[in-house]
């Protein structure tokens, strides 16, 4: 097995590396898009079956989850773009 080992001095690292982690940073979208409204609905149903109170506590866990998402998302823009704009000033 071989190993390349690059200079952590190479500016073409440090953008190849910046452009993966934004890369990772908006790749999760679909995820939590999926992720945080499936939680909400799955938290409101369970509390709906206990507190027999069925579909509010369902729907106002898919809302939940669907704001929880696009506060994240938007985080995670913000990251990305932090990125980006570290990048272009090196």
């Amino acid at each position: 097995m071989t190993l390349f080992i690059i200079p952590s001095g190479d500016p073409d690292r440090k953008k190849t590396d910046r452009t993966y982690a934004q890369i990772a940073i908006l790749g999760t979208v679909p995820a939590i898009m999926v992720a945080a409204p499936a939680v909400g609905f799955f938290a409101g149903r369970w509390a709906d079956g206990r507190l027999h109170t069925e579909p509010f506590l369902t729907i106002l866990g898919v809302m939940l989850g669907f704001a929880a998402a696009g506060k994240e998302i938007y985080n995670m823009v913000k990251r990305a773009q932090a990125l980006d704009k570290d990048n272009d000033s090196n």
